[in-house]
């Protein structure tokens, strides 16, 4: 039955020369995408064959409906045209179960467990996985009420050249250094910097379990890919239209931060995947392979096909003058503008292997001593010629064959490498290592070991898409590399982070630059000090609790905690103080961890952090000279 319906539908379809060569063979290809189209003059042919409308129509109240499924299906059978060799479509893509492509079915996307909510969490010590717990709560979008309501600022500093200061004023010319919960600093941020930032480079957690980066849920990837995507999605916001994302990772998690990444930014906005060689550290040992490279997600807010990179300068050694697809044309060079390899003498005019000489040329001390007129195939004309010799370009003549070539005194830009290493950073910033980087940190005294960036992969990136008076920002500081290097190279920045030291490593840091520092890529930009930046801090409500949770050693600390949540703190709505104090010894009886798990769940994710909208509220009691400065930082232009 199914052979003599093969045979009924090549007969009818070769019957019509839309679907049939001159040689009589089939055209598969159109056969199934006039099905797909539904195209009436395809559907007419295939109803006039009984045994054909009868196994690829149904008859749904009176009207005849053509499952072009089954119909793709039974064409892509190999016993149907079965010198296809394949069942498969000749085209290349990914398929779904059903064997449509998913990039036509307009229905793929990145999926995970609790994709549409926020993962809410803190640290505050970078050696958080070995002594303290690392918290990071999923809040349902229920949930959610007041957590990315702009914040209260609070403990305002100026730092310049002459010290701390009191912040009088601030203004979106002001560098900010904020201390934070970054998701919630992001979105204090949003209204003021909306569309306002030219360059962001961050350098997150890598989800390794070897990092700082800890979890206390079974779901490690969509934990992370759930962290990662609420911060993308307003850093997206904050961009310019003409704005550049940098998103540093290792392998670990780079595939699916790719394919995150298309969804928030778009497949079209994607411009490369730059790979670092971490020549700094040691190389480290994977189960398989050892590793020291790392990889540089670069995304534009918006496409812009016209828009082009700088990487580093080129030095032009290798230029030919000559191009075998132009018109032959004569140049005229004055004396001393031809420099060449070749001993000193009379060279003859006539045909050499690449031009002509139309005059004899004089080489005396390895230039021409004469005007010289050659014959070629130039790039350019005469009247360019002139111009390049006035900005000081000079010609080459290496060998005999008077292949003629050209090398600028100023190296023209070209776009970044893909591959970045130390050799190239070298060549692009001035300097190969981060060890002036390491210097710095390690001169801070740190209680915990820390690996900065180097300073010249900063400011290759800060170099190749900005100019001076962007606007950069680093949502997770760390050490203060970005925002050292943006400050070095006259940028405006934002840089944020939650963690304890940020005052004791990037502060400091930063009032080094100012001061003067000639460490990282001081030297190559003729940094010589000045500026300055405001540091502050969101103002803490349910945080301080945390805090305090995170720090307690002993089960009676955390008992008193739970005394003073229950007084000044706000409470989840799902949590009855009472029927805990009911049943206090099953909380008591806990492990200390656990303890701290428990009252840390407790707690309103909310109220973190002192909302904007309740500065006035004397329950927070934030003092006047806080609210004076956070209407001026808020203020709306009129």
């Amino acid at each position: 039955m199914t052979t003599n319906l093969f045979t009924e539908l090549e007969a009818l379809l070769a019957s019509d020369s839309q679907y049939a060569g001159e040689d009589g063979n089939l055209l598969k290809n159109k056969i199934v995408e006039a099905a797909l189209q539904l195209k009436p003059e395809f559907i007419k042919l295939l109803l006039s064959n009984e045994k054909l409308k009868n196994n690829f129509f149904t008859e749904v109240e009176g009207i005849l409906i053509f499952d072009k499924v089954k119909f793709q299906k039974f064409v892509s059978n190999k016993r149907f045209l079965p010198d296809s060799y394949t069942s498969f479509k000749n085209k290349i893509g990914l398929v779904g179960d059903e064997g449509d492509f998913l990039a036509e079915s307009k229905e793929v996307v990145l999926s995970w467990p609790y994709k549409d909510c926020v993962l809410e969490g803190g640290q505050t010590k970078e050696d958080a996985k070995r002594n303290e717990v690392f918290w990071n709560e999923i809040l349902a979008p229920d949930e959610i009420n007041r957590l990315t309501e702009p914040k209260t600022l609070t403990n305002f500093v100026k730092y310049d050249s002459e010290g701390e200061h009191n912040v009088e004023s601030i203004s979106k010319n002001d560098n900010l250094i904020i201390k934070g919960n970054n998701l919630l600093a992001l979105h204090s941020l949003k209204e003021k910097y909306a569309g306002q930032v030219k360059l962001i480079y961050i350098d997150p957690p890598y989800n390794t379990g070897n990092d700082s980066f800890q979890y206390n849920d079974s779901f490690q990837h969509s934990t992370w890919l759930t962290f990662m995507k609420n911060r993308l999605e307003i850093a997206f916001i904050l961009l310019k239209d003409n704005g550049i994302i940098f998103i540093q990772c290792d392998d670990n998690e780079q595939a699916y931060l790719k394919v995150l990444c298309d969804s928030i930014f778009s497949p079209e906005s994607f411009v490369d995947t730059f790979v670092w060689k971490n020549t700094d550290n040691a190389p480290t040992l994977s189960k398989k392979s050892r590793k020291n490279i790392e990889f540089i997600h670069c995304y534009e807010k918006k496409q812009n096909k016209s828009l082009s990179y700088h990487g580093r300068e080129s030095d032009n050694s290798d230029a030919p003058l000559l191009n075998s697809g132009n018109p032959i044309k004569n140049l005229t060079f004055p004396p001393n503008s031809i420099h060449f390899n070749i001993p000193d003498g009379i060279y003859k005019k006539g045909i050499y292997e690449s031009l002509q000489l139309l005059t004899d040329i004089e080489v005396l001390n390895s230039t021409n001593n004469n005007s010289v007129t050659l014959s070629g195939r130039f790039k350019w004309g005469q009247n360019t010629v002139y111009d390049e010799i006035s900005n000081k370009t000079y010609f080459i003549i290496k060998t005999d064959k008077m292949s003629i070539r050209y090398q600028r005194e100023d190296a023209s830009i070209i776009a970044p490498d893909k591959f970045i290493d130390g050799l190239y950073l070298s060549k692009a910033i001035g300097i190969s290592t981060n060890e002036d980087s390491k210097k710095e940190i390690d001169n801070l005294k740190l209680p915990f070991p820390s690996f900065p960036k180097p300073e010249t992969l900063i400011a290759f990136l800060v170099k190749a898409v900005t100019t001076e008076g962007d606007l950069v920002m680093d949502f997770f500081l760390g050490s203060g590399t970005t925002a050292a290097v943006a400050h070095k190279m006259n940028r405006k920045y934002i840089g944020i982070d939650q963690m304890n030291y940020i005052k004791e490593v990037a502060v400091k840091r930063l009032c080094k630059v100012i001061k003067g520092e000639n460490g990282g890529v001081s030297s190559t930009v003729n940094w010589k000090g000045g500026g300055s930046f405001v540091y502050c801090e969101l103002a803490k409500s349910n945080q301080n609790f945390v805090d305090q949770i995170q720090t307690a050693t002993t089960k009676n600390e955390l008992q008193t905690i739970w005394q003073s949540m229950q007084e000044t703190g706000f409470l989840s709505w799902k949590v009855n103080p009472k029927e805990i104090n009911d049943k206090i010894s099953d909380f008591t009886d806990l492990d200390l961890d656990d303890m701290k798990r428990f009252l840390i769940e407790v707690l309103d994710k909310n109220l973190l952090y002192v909302p904007y909208s309740e500065i006035d509220n004397e329950e927070f009691g934030i003092s006047e000279e806080d609210k004076r400065l956070n209407k001026i930082f808020y203020a709306k232009k009129v």
